[in-house]
């Protein structure tokens, strides 16, 4: 009997030991804020990830995360520039403040061109400084290269009527504004393209109702920086097509897995992103794996969406390592993605680089040429760039541009999701191509104007006709935008001075004949659909009110505009400033569920307090 009863409280003790196990063991989610321990400021980006796997997060706009975990698991926290944190899962909530990490030299090893480090990391172009208690690795020396650029003045309209330009869906300059200015630092003046600072957000423009896939919106006001000129907003809006709707798509995921890649916010990062792609895939999709680094191989042959878990394991197994033949890997990447073409379909590679090419094909023009030639054949290029210190922007954005596609500057997973899934029609299934603008003034009411940003994208007057010129191309529900400054007849002004006359030769006086029309402008549109190659025209005039009842997203957008003049220390900024840029902001923010106005706000706020001129 007492034998029996032994047994019995035993068992009970048994099945309690399993039951607390079990509890133990029981997912909870985990949540928190990661912060400066040094002025509480949040830290956007910042990487949450549980020990020993691959599971992890990033925290948003706010240092905030969530992640399911275990109690008694160990959560890694690590954050450029920061000391890494190890925190112990004990409950529901867990806070984490960073402390900024004072590295000396002796703590770390500095690799450099050519060099191997341990784990035969090749560094290239850049020096690099590895911790060795974190992995993380620093700058040591700055080559990134942007391309210069000539900003547009003011032009007079009686003797250019005419501008003619490229549109522009890139976003890139903004989010890679963003990264320098969350490390401490306001960003080189080229490496701010204005045009690219006010596309990065979406506007409430109206949706195209006809057979054209494109729609042009127009709306004035009085101009902020400069009270006696007027700002005029083009507006763009391309048709939306619903997810399930879109073609089937063929993509070829080819991926820089050079020396240079290595980092946390380099391959760590492309992996991520690509991952957030996959989950998106569609049955009727497809997707294959070229990488490069010494030379190209494929990593992963065309596999249907459907089978995201091979997929996902193939993107997992990459690793960093060697030098950089971007030229071959482009050449492989266009032959598999023929080799699989979808007729009607989204023929598409993604480009996953720091845009250093070493080996093989990598000055711009080769690549361009090698491009050009490729793209014919209906094959589109995204391309998305990742990493620091390093990094070719000029180069990447040649790439896209040639490529016939658009092209992202990735600094973190948050950006990764908003351009490969938040974007997911606009990023990869082009509507309209070869888009081109071109704006007549009218002499009567406009004595002087100037294009605010562009200046890679201008063409010549004569190009708006001609089909056999390439210009920029609109993905399925993009908008684009695009501002002139506007200097009404009769204002004085001191931007558009006077040429002395001619000694040699005389210059007739062409009398300028009005119309008689009132209006400001007229602009004209030119795209082909995207398996045309002949063009077609739209027309819409415009009438400026003047007013200033403007929309709540033409506020947001001129304060964008205002902002970047202000970041590239504009001739024409006249009296811009850090404040008026915010007190604007804040009266476009009713368009703004997934937070982007407000996070741009708070990156204004942070560069008025880099900027050591500024007054305001």
């Amino acid at each position: 009997m007492k034998t029996n009863q032994f047994r019995a409280v035993m068992l009970v003790l048994l099945m309690a030991v399993v039951s607390l196990g079990t509890v133990s063991a029981q997912a909870i989610t985990v949540t928190g804020t990661v912060t400066d321990a040094k002025d509480g400021t949040p830290l956007v980006g910042c990487s949450v990830q549980i020990k020993g796997t691959t599971k992890g997060t990033v925290t948003n706009m706010n240092g905030r995360y969530t992640i399911q975990a275990k109690k008694g698991e160990t959560l890694l926290f690590q954050y450029i520039g920061y000391k890494q944190e190890r925190r112990v899962v004990k409950s529901a909530t867990l806070d984490v403040k960073m402390k900024a990490d004072e590295l000396v030299l002796e703590e770390c090893v500095v690799v450099g061109y050519g060099h191997e480090t341990r784990a035969a990391k090749v560094m290239s172009t850049a020096y690099r400084a590895v911790c060795p208690t974190s992995g993380i690795m620093y700058d040591a020396a700055n080559a990134e290269e942007y391309g210069q650029i000539q900003e547009n003045g003011f032009k007079n309209v009686s003797d250019a009527a005419l501008s003619t330009f490229s549109i522009d869906v890139d976003a890139a300059s903004y989010s890679s504004m963003r990264r320098f200015i969350n490390k401490g630092e306001l960003p080189p003046a080229d490496a701010v393209r204005t045009e690219e600072l006010v596309n990065y957000f979406s506007y409430d423009y109206p949706k195209p109702t006809g057979s054209d896939p494109v729609k042009i919106t127009m709306e004035s006001g009085e101009c902020p920086w400069n009270s006696a000129h007027r700002l005029v907003r083009i507006g763009l809006k391309a048709k939306e097509i619903p997810t399930d709707n879109l073609p089937a798509s063929n993509l070829v995921f080819l991926i820089d897995v050079s020396g240079s890649m290595w980092g946390a916010n380099r391959l760590e990062l492309v992996k991520s992103s690509l991952k957030l792609l996959v989950n998106n895939l569609r049955d009727k999709d497809k997707v294959a794996i070229v990488t490069y680094a010494g030379s190209a191989g494929v990593k992963l042959e065309a596999t249907p969406g459907s089978d995201k878990q091979k997929i996902r394991e193939a993107i997992d197994e990459l690793t960093a390592g060697g030098s950089t033949a971007g030229g071959a890997g482009i050449l492989l990447a266009y032959k598999i993605a023929k080799k699989n073409f979808i007729p009607n379909g989204n023929n598409r590679i993604i480009l996953c680089s720091d845009g250093d090419f070493n080996v093989g094909v990598s000055s711009a023009e080769g690549l361009e040429q090698l491009i050009e030639k490729e793209r014919k054949n209906g094959v589109f290029l995204t391309v998305l760039g990742y990493g620091m210190g390093n990094y070719k922007d000029k180069k990447m954005q040649v790439l896209a541009e040639k490529g016939n596609g658009n092209y992202a500057y990735i600094d973190n997973l948050q950006e990764a999701n908003r351009v490969l899934v938040g974007e997911f029609g606009a990023t990869l299934h082009t509507v309209a191509k070869d888009v081109k603008l071109q704006v007549e003034f009218n002499p009567s009411q406009v004595q002087a104007y100037r294009l605010i940003g562009y200046e890679s994208r201008l063409l010549k007057n004569e190009d708006f006709n001609n089909d056999a010129k390439d210009a920029g191309d609109m993905g399925a529900g993009h908008t684009v935008t695009a501002f002139y400054e506007v200097i009404p007849t009769g204002v004085k002004n001191d931007y558009v001075g006077k040429v002395d006359d001619l000694k040699y030769q005389k210059k007739e006086k062409v009398s300028v004949k009005p119309t008689g029309s009132n209006e400001l402008l007229t602009v004209k549109l030119r795209y082909k659909a995207p398996d045309k190659d002949v063009s077609k025209k739209m027309e819409l005039p415009f009438v400026d009110n003047k007013g200033n009842n403007v929309s709540s997203d033409f506020h947001f957008a001129s304060a964008v505009a205002m902002f970047g003049q202000l970041l590239r220390e504009s001739d024409f900024k006249g009296n811009a400033s850090y404040d008026k840029v915010i007190d604007l902001a804040k009266q476009g923010l009713n368009n703004d569920g997934k937070g982007y106005r407000r996070e741009f706000i708070r990156l204004v706020e942070a560069a008025k307090g880099l900027d050591r001129t500024n007054k305001n």
